[in-house]
């Protein structure tokens, strides 16, 4: 049997991504009308087709049920991008995954803890990836327009005073958007980010320097040349460093193979770089450290003890956010919500309560 790798994982059919792109966005397919909040909707408007002999013509209006799910139109309406409801509750809460070039489906953990504890939580597959549209056009693959593109799911799915949750590269986008549309949120949750790129190249490198001197042999001969697809290469990436420092759980699971099978690799070579450790995309220069003084929403940091990101990083960033909470997950790593996952939601939960309630108050380390 072939290794898992990461270029294994993307190795998928194309054939078989655009089936389930067609399964996920059929309404965009369809004429769809827009309406308001999401809170009063309980489906989304069709025009039922009625044919008159061979030709078919716009019928009355239905309301349909589509498990939550609803198409979001971005870049000004020319595409839409895929959301889902799970649960009910009067705190919202819009998850943005990570990457970039990942989908939502690795965060689908989050639906055993929130929807039960009483929220209503969004997932959003972010242009390009998973279920939503998958344009052809790198100059949509920015920081900017991807910080753009929250405002306007935000926007369609009539969220206001609502939660902002962002994981990995979702938290560097949660940590543009707090900066920039503070005003709408209710608080944030930044896991598994630091604030600049320089500070994650430098991590990541302190960890590499760590693996064992023949590991490293490996990538140095594959990284001179440029040959970062090589299966070698990749075989040494999963099995050294993805399972040391991105989920330390055998097998990984389910969700998560999922996300790997799904993700977009072009999106995260033009953004990030060829490896984790080679960062030279369009985002190699982005530094927020100096502003997150201005971040003033209740907020809550978490990272893993064997995160690609570091713990003393992310206390720092506890210490320059006025209002934040640290938390640690002392067995987790970059996914700690599956491999630390009691630690990592006991605290998203009691962040969660005490900002309901009005108990929330700023801490070091949680």
């Amino acid at each position: 049997m072939e290794p898992m790798t990461r270029r294994t994982f993307w190795g998928v059919s194309a054939a078989g991504l655009a089936g389930a792109a067609l399964s996920g966005t059929a309404s965009a397919r369809g004429k769809v009308t827009a309406e308001g909040s999401s809170n009063a909707m309980e489906g989304s408007v069709f025009h039922r087709l009625e044919f008159d002999g061979a030709k078919a013509v716009e019928g009355p209006a239905v309301r349909v049920r589509q498990a939550g799910i609803r198409m979001i139109p971005v870049v000004g309406g020319k595409y839409r991008v895929w959301t889902k409801r799970i649960g009910r509750g009067k705190t919202k809460i819009l998850a943005l995954h990570g990457g970039p070039g990942f989908t939502h489906e690795y965060l689908e953990s989050l639906e055993d803890f929130l929807p039960d504890a009483g929220y209503e939580l969004y997932y959003y597959d972010q242009l390009g990836c998973g279920n939503s549209d998958r344009p052809d056009d790198e100059s949509l693959w920015t920081v900017e327009r991807y910080r753009r593109e929250v405002e306007e799911v935000r926007a369609g799915l009539g969220l206001t005073d609502f939660v902002l949750y962002g994981h990995s590269w979702g938290g560097m986008l949660a940590q543009e958007y707090a900066l920039i549309h503070g005003r709408h949120l209710k608080a944030v949750v930044i896991s598994d980010m630091t604030a600049s790129i320089e500070s994650y190249v430098a991590h990541i490198n302190q960890l590499r320097k760590k693996l064992p001197a023949e590991v490293r042999a490996v990538m140095d001969r594959y990284e001179a040349k440029g040959e970062y697809g090589a299966p070698e290469y990749q075989e040494v990436l999963m099995d050294q460093v993805y399972r040391r420092h991105i989920c330390r759980l055998d097998p990984w699971p389910e969700p998560m193979m999922r996300s790997f099978a799904h993700a977009n690799e072009k999106i995260y070579n033009l953004m990030q770089g060829p490896s984790e450790f080679t960062v030279t995309g369009n985002f190699k220069n982005w530094n927020r450290w100096a502003d997150l003084h201005k971040i003033n929403v209740p907020t809550l940091l978490i990272v893993g003890r064997y995160d690609t990101m570091s713990r003393d990083d992310i206390e720092r960033m506890g210490r320059l956010i006025p209002r934040s909470r640290v938390t640690v997950c002392d067995n987790g790593s970059h996914c700690c919500h599956f491999d630390d996952q009691e630690t990592y939601f006991k605290h998203l939960l009691g962040f969660l309560a005490d900002v309901n309630s009005g108990r929330f108050a700023p801490a070091h380390r949680a």
